[in-house]
């Protein structure tokens, strides 16, 4: 699943593959942008702002892509098999004479000025992976509301930029407390930046993201994608439930003997 650490590795994948070098194809498929053609321009620089890809080419423009929960960048060789999904999944192509990068399954894709760029992420909290990271920041953000719920505070960009549902899950059992325990309310607050900067730091440079410490598959993560499994510290079943306003629901996971507040709902 794309989050930060996911992003700021895509970044740096079509930053190398693309930087520097005029396009020698530019294919945008989605309607609004069917007419716009990059060719012949050079890509400038390729950077990830939370979970958000901004491709810098000269003329002033940026091509601004989001991942959300399934979309993706591959980078391919001249000859190389594209591999990524179906050929009608593909969202956007763009090539130099070494490599071409498909965007697949791109829900968000639109052109615009480098200088309007604040119209699609100025909106973001600081990025926990990015030049402009300011915990203090961040923790004033998270606090400005605290009645609201840890899980849904983290996962609001508008506070630190980066953190989805894996992040999510994991940090909250790190800091010992359930996901539906009011922010105002976890003990040392200023944790929860510190932790979580630490998590996609350590992640950024692994092909696997792992929590624990352990790199064998089944032991990687503390407690997302395990409901019913044996919790890794104590052994309790780890429960799983939906979490966030109607239509905005994300799944979380959570060991409700190590994670001290409100249980969340009952299964059902």
């Amino acid at each position: 699943m794309p989050e930060g650490d996911t992003v700021w590795q895509t970044a740096q994948r079509l930053h190398q593959a693309l930087a520097g070098s005029p396009l020698t194809r530019s294919d945008l498929r989605v309607p609004r942008l069917a007419t716009a053609d990059l060719t012949g321009r050079q890509v400038l620089e390729v950077v990830p702002r939370g979970k958000h890809l901004l491709t810098r080419v000269e003329g002033g423009l940026t091509l601004h892509s989001h991942l959300r929960m399934d979309g993706s960048w591959q980078v391919y060789g001249p000859d190389e098999r594209w591999r990524g999904g179906p050929h009608h999944q593909i969202r956007a192509i763009l090539a130099n004479a070494a490599h071409t990068a498909v965007g697949y399954r791109l829900p968000v894709l639109e052109l615009l000025r480098t200088g309007d760029e604040d119209r699609v992420v100025g909106h973001l909290g600081p990025d926990l992976l990015g030049p402009d990271w300011d915990p203090d920041e961040a923790l004033r953000r998270l606090l400005a509301d605290p009645s609201r719920p840890l899980g849904e505070a983290l996962l609001d960009q508008r506070n630190l930029a980066g953190i989805g549902n894996v992040y999510k899950s994991e940090l909250c059992f790190l800091l010992r407390v359930s996901p539906w325990l009011p922010i105002g309310e976890v003990p040392s607050p200023e944790r929860l930046a510190a932790q979580a900067k630490k998590l996609l730091e350590a992640n950024r440079n692994r092909r696997a993201r792992v929590t624990t410490g352990e790199s064998r598959r089944d032991r990687r993560l503390w407690v997302y994608g395990r409901p019913g499994l044996p919790c890794l510290r104590c052994g309790t079943p780890v429960r799983a439930a939906d979490q966030g306003s109607a239509g905005q629901e994300r799944s979380t996971f959570w060991c409700p003997s190590c994670q001290a507040g409100p249980r969340g709902p009952d299964p059902s």
